[in-house]
Order: structure tokens, then sequence, then C-alpha cells
């Protein structure tokens, strides 16, 4: 019995890194799209529908080792974690795939303007690939760095949003796209927020302790 428990966690384990694996390609993608425009961008809703079927398989996974095993509390939180995880790996799809329509929308116009908002893609990018990299290595100190990681992102954000409050005062007709380019950058914030979730289930599955409580779990 318990053999076959473990090899669902292995298998719950290796679809939890392709569904990181994808989440990363999605962003990295609708980042590219950003300097490349509509035809990269609309290659994403299709990546995100697979993030979705997947987040679905994955939930299905773990409430069948919860109701047909009985796992031990480091399985429990093994098995919790991926259930907050993949909500946050499923969103983190969702706002890639906006920014891609918000891309698709802008006529052909880069964000050259606004040079922060690609340093801040790269940011959010290398938050969701090492918080994914935390979880395979069950590394509490790379997840901790993420968690630590997202104030870079958000000071980006702010430094975008001043910006474009310079810009559309230069150019007050390029309103609209002042605002699709501050939209980009808030679905870019979230994307930091939704990684630094995923470390902070990260640290839990390792320690029984979550961030946000500091209180001992199972």
């Amino acid at each position: 019995m318990r053999s076959r428990f473990d090899e669902q966690l292995a298998l719950l384990n290796r679809k939890l890194i392709e569904m990181g694996a994808m989440c990363e390609e999605v962003i990295a993608l609708a980042a590219k799209a950003l300097s490349e425009g509509g035809e990269l961008a609309s290659r994403v809703a299709p990546l995100d529908a697979e993030i979705d079927h997947l987040e679905r398989d994955i939930e299905s996974l773990c409430l069948k080792l919860l109701l047909q095993q009985q796992p031990v509390a480091r399985d429990l939180r093994q098995i919790s974690a991926a259930l907050k995880m993949i909500t946050d790996m499923e969103r983190i799809g969702d706002q890639a795939e906006d920014i891609a329509e918000i891309i698709e929308f802008m006529d052909g116009r880069s964000v050259a303007e606004c040079a922060y908002i690609g340093e801040m893609a790269r940011a959010a990018i290398k938050m969701v690939t090492e918080s994914v990299d935390a979880y395979v290595r069950q590394d509490v100190g790379l997840a901790e760095s993420v968690i630590d990681y997202d104030d870079v992102v958000d000071d980006y954000f702010i430094k975008v949003r001043s910006a474009l409050i310079g810009l559309i005062a230069a150019h007050p007709d390029d309103g609209e796209y002042a605002i699709d380019l501050l939209m980009i950058a808030k679905y870019f914030e979230r994307i930091g927020d939704h990684a630094t979730n995923i470390a902070e289930w990260v640290v839990f599955s390792v320690t029984g302790v979550h961030k946000s409580e500091e209180i001992q779990q199972y």
C-alpha cells in the first residue's frame, strides 16, 4: 500500500514540476511578445489552456491521495501545499494571457517607451523559476529568497507608474497606451505575488510552518 502511495506522490511531484515549467514558458512568451508583438501573444492562450487542464489533473490526484490513502504528517503537508500551489500557478497562466490580450490590442506598439516593464518582466520570471526550483529541491533558503525578491518587483511597479505619469504629462494623447502599459505592469506585479505564495507553500511543505501565520501546522 505504501509503495503505491509513494508512486502516486512521485507522480504528483512530476506533474507539479511540469505545471511549473509551463508557467515559466507562458510568462516568458508573454514577455517576449512585449517587444515582438501580437503573433507571439496569440500563442499564449493555448498554453494557458494546457495549464488549466493540468491544474484539474493535479487537483484530482491530490484528492485521490487524501481520500484513498492515509497520509502521514509530511505527506499531508506536501499534498496540501500542492493544492495551494496549483491555484497560484493557474492564476499565473491567466495573467500571462491577460498581458498577451493587451499586447494584441496595442496595434503593434512596443513597450520600448517604458524600459522598466521589460526589467519587471525579467524579475517576475526569475521569481517563478526560482519558486519552482525551490519546490523541486525542497530548498527553504531559495524559497525565502524568492519571498524577499518580491520587493524588487514591487519597486519596479512604482518606477513604471512614475514613468507613465511622466509620459501622460508629456504626451496627453498617449493616455490609452499608458493605461495599457500600467495594466501589463500590474499583471507582472501579481505574477510576483503568486510566485511568493508558491514559495511560502514550499516552506510550509518542508517545515510545517506557513510564513503568514508563523504557527506550527500538522
